[in-house]
């Protein structure tokens, strides 16, 4: 039998990527029926149905995935919104950021605030900036809520596009506890919410009502993710933001505002758009909640803080 020898070509993990980003995404009916799927049938589950990782301590090598990541040269840019008296949180973030999140990569801070004489001074690394973004306040926090997709939209037309590889969009009032690395990246990449990952999903705080964009039928979704950190490349967290804000001010349009505004429709987005990699809730804790025997590290968490006290319309 002749052989033919097949030509190979060499390709680094950020060309293949690149390479595949206008191939067909992970789109589901969104009246398919299949079991829901669950991160901790005894063990924790390292892998969804549709063959997205779930990331874990334990499932990568940080040191390999910096050899792998760091000779790329890559840009991570990352947005926070620090409006009215969420201001407070900004240097803790930013302090703990430094320490946990893509240490030795370059990386660029996007600070939405309505008080940017109010930034802190913070000691950056090399290859790292701060840039301020100037946005107005609201009276409603919801209202807040619901431009972040909007304005993180018009970030990535007007000033990523190109200078930047991927993007993670991040709440503020949260603090990194552990390392937050390249084991991250992918197309588009979500966080499973630490409040709902072990119930069954009758219990998700999905938008019920069937008249909003938001909306996911009872028996319907696969994980419910966080609102307060998700991310992945431009091509695809553009996608993600530019389709929630239409859907969002279409709803607004005819008097309806999902449950948990961004968060509903960022749901609703992912259960028909999956996840290409998917974060366990290492990656966004609650201080508040004691940590259950599968959870080995917290790497980000939401800080204790008063509602009323610091939103607007509280």
């Amino acid at each position: 039998m002749r052989t033919i020898p097949v030509p190979t070509v060499a390709y680094s993990c950020l060309e293949i990527m690149r390479k595949t980003e206008g191939m067909h995404p992970l789109l589901a009916p969104d009246n398919l029926n299949y079991a829901q799927p669950s991160i901790t049938n005894g063990d924790i589950v390292t892998v969804t149905p549709w063959l997205a990782p779930i990331v874990w301590e334990e499932t990568f090598d940080s040191n390999l995935m910096d050899h792998i990541y760091k000779p790329q040269n890559i840009t991570i840019s990352a947005t926070v919104f620090a409006v009215g008296k969420y201001i407070r949180f900004l240097q803790d973030f930013l302090h703990t950021a430094e320490q946990h999140f893509f240490v030795g990569y370059n990386v660029n801070y996007y600070v939405f605030t309505d008080k940017p004489e109010e930034v802190p001074n913070v000691n950056l690394a090399p290859n790292r900036k701060l840039n301020v973004v100037s946005t107005p306040s609201s009276n409603r926090w919801q209202e807040i809520s619901a431009r972040r997709m909007e304005l993180i939209q018009i970030l990535i037309e007007e000033k990523l596009r190109n200078h930047a590889d991927y993007i993670f969009c991040l709440d503020v009032d949260s603090k990194f506890h552990g390392h937050w690395g390249a084991e991250t990246l992918g197309q588009l990449v979500a966080v499973i919410h630490p409040g709902y990952y072990y119930g069954p999903r009758s219990g998700f705080t999905y938008e019920r009502r069937s008249k909003s964009r938001a909306y996911i039928g009872e028996g319907k979704g696969d994980f419910y993710y966080c609102g307060g950190a998700y991310g992945g490349s431009l091509k695809d967290v553009h996608a993600l933001v530019s389709t929630c804000r239409v859907n969002f001010e279409a709803d607004a349009a005819e008097g309806i505002e999902a449950l948990w505004q961004e968060e509903s429709h960022l749901n609703q987005y992912m259960w028909i758009n999956k996840p290409t990699k998917v974060l366990s809730p290492e990656y966004l804790w609650q201080d508040f909640a004691p940590r259950r025997p599968e959870i080995k590290i917290i790497r980000f968490s939401g800080v204790v803080k008063n509602y009323a006290e610091i939103r607007p319309n509280n």
